[in-house]
């Protein structure tokens, strides 16, 4: 098939200037052959050209008042207001997510720039009691430097924005390397801070290969601090190399988000529960739900309902009024998702939904039933729309089945009973507790991470605590007067 839109041609940002040949090309997941983006490839000179950039940027910026970055960010979100439809667009087109999935994205990253641009109003220190009597103490948030914000390709603008916002209006320069495979988001990202008055260097866009230049980044001096979200494998790369500088690093991973449906659940509720978390966004997505956890009194209720519910995730080309859920992201993630579900079969599961052949890249919603705690399908993540049914005689098995996994990001319960949920908030390790609502799906304002493989559970993201990351304190002791001494 041929093209028959537009191919973006996406350059990086270095230095304020848009530079690099683009040459890596993009199809449209949903439509073998048509091409949707060509982007740069950066090569190491061009990177170190960039890192000098950004270096160099960040003192300046650093200066700059908190409240005069925060305009700046909210200047960028209501250029992004105004191009939600083409940014929604090319994201649909590169990644796959159905178009409004896409649009509730590029809302998402709007508002987020417009949050910490509000947040410029609030950074500072804190003011602390004296023994001396006479002495102001009091401290200060300083920025960290340049900063390497290192995205995937499941939230191509969203998780840039996210990252980059909270470092910006701290007064850091920030690098941004977005995946290769799904580069659009984070330019339409660029532009808009760009055209909203970032000055030159302060933010650079680094397009191309993400073992090569995300090692560059790590390893460079120049850069003070490393922010990274994707696989469980890569994160432990970054730490482990980050380490003898003793640089900031935050990692959040993956996830095998568990849902308990108890018995006194309304099964049809409990299906769209799960059928949003486990469906939505084709599955692809860190909190997406990939364990369903059932009481007796329900599970047969529940996997009629569920498999109902399944039927209308029907996969298509996300730009195709009424469909609820786009492609597998890549042929390579297709495989990874049909070699979980071979695995699942081999070690005894039964296939309650999906398992047919693929079309091309549309790989429906599937439900397998018959999962045992140990197999692999309920403790690897397989990161596409497969939901894995296990067996639980009552809440305390439930929980423990919750617990025994090495991830902890979301974990979510639908029940009406109101100890059921003061019980599962209390006892299962996971960051995020999901109530009678999908464990996909979370608010920018509230602090956000996982424990376990699934973060590094130091530093939390979104809210008013994401900007501990990227800011340091100094604690300042000021006397009345010179030469006083208590």
């Amino acid at each position: 098939m041929t093209d028959s839109m537009d191919v973006l041609e996406i350059q990086s940002l270095v230095g304020g200037r848009w530079t690099g040949a683009p040459t890596a090309v993009r199809e449209n997941p949903a439509v073998p052959g048509q091409r949707v983006s060509l982007s740069a490839d950066l090569d190491a000179a061009t990177v170190e050209r960039a890192l000098d950039a950004a270096h160099a940027a960040a003192r300046d910026w650093g200066r700059t008042p908190a409240p005069a970055r925060g305009r700046i960010l909210e200047r960028a979100a209501a250029l992004l207001d105004d191009r939600a439809d083409e940014a929604a667009r090319d994201i649909t087109r590169e990644e796959g997510k159905t178009l409004a999935e896409a649009r509730g994205e590029v809302a998402r990253a709007a508002d987020i720039l417009r949050f910490y641009g509000s947040e410029g109003w609030r950074l500072g220190g804190t003011t602390y009691p004296s023994a001396a009597g006479t002495d102001l103490v009091y401290s200060r948030r300083e920025p960290l430097g340049a900063v390497a914000v290192i995205t995937p390709w499941n939230f191509p603008i969203a998780i840039p924005a996210w990252k980059s916002a909270p470092a910006l209006v701290s007064g850091n320069a920030v690098v941004l390397k977005p995946a290769q495979i799904a580069p659009a988001g984070a330019w339409h990202l660029a532009r808009v801070l760009q055209e909203a008055g970032l000055p030159d260097g302060v933010f650079t866009l680094l397009t191309g290969s993400g073992a090569r230049i995300g090692a560059q980044l790590v390893a460079s001096p120049r850069i003070d601090a490393v922010t990274f979200t994707g696989s469980v494998g890569v994160g432990a790369g970054i730490y482990t190399a980050a380490a003898p500088r003793r640089i900031r690093v935050q990692l959040e991973l993956g996830g095998k988000n568990a849902v308990v449906v108890c018995d006194d659940a309304d099964a049809a509720v409990a299906a769209r529960i799960v059928a949003a978390g486990g469906f939505g966004l084709t599955g692809q997505a860190c909190t997406a739900t990939s364990r369903v956890i059932c009481l007796p009194g329900v599970k047969d209720a529940f996997l009629d309902a569920l498999r109902e519910e399944a039927a209308a995730y029907r996969p298509g080309d996300g730009l195709t009024d009424g469909v609820r859920m786009g492609p597998v992201v890549s042929g390579a993630q297709l495989a990874t998702d049909l070699g979980y579900v071979d695995k699942a079969l081999a070690e005894g599961a039964r296939t309650v939904v999906g398992g047919a052949d693929p079309d091309g890249l549309l790989f429906g919603p599937t439900v397998l039933t018959g999962v045992r705690p140990a197999d692999t399908v309920a403790q690897e993540e397989v990161f596409g729309p497969v939901v894995a049914v296990l067996d639980a005689t009552n809440l305390d098995q439930a929980i423990d089945l919750v617990n025994d996994s090495r991830f902890g990001l979301t974990a979510g319960v639908v029940t009406n009973d109101l100890d059921t949920v003061h019980r599962f908030s209390s006892e299962v390790r996971a960051g995020v507790i999901k109530v009678n609502r999908p464990t996909s799906g979370v608010e920018l304002n509230v602090p956000f991470g996982g424990v376990g493989d699934s973060s590094t559970n130091t530093y939390r993201e979104q809210g008013q605590t994401a900007v501990d990351f990227f800011t340091w304190t100094k604690s300042v002791y000021q006397a009345s007067a010179p030469g006083s001494v208590s």
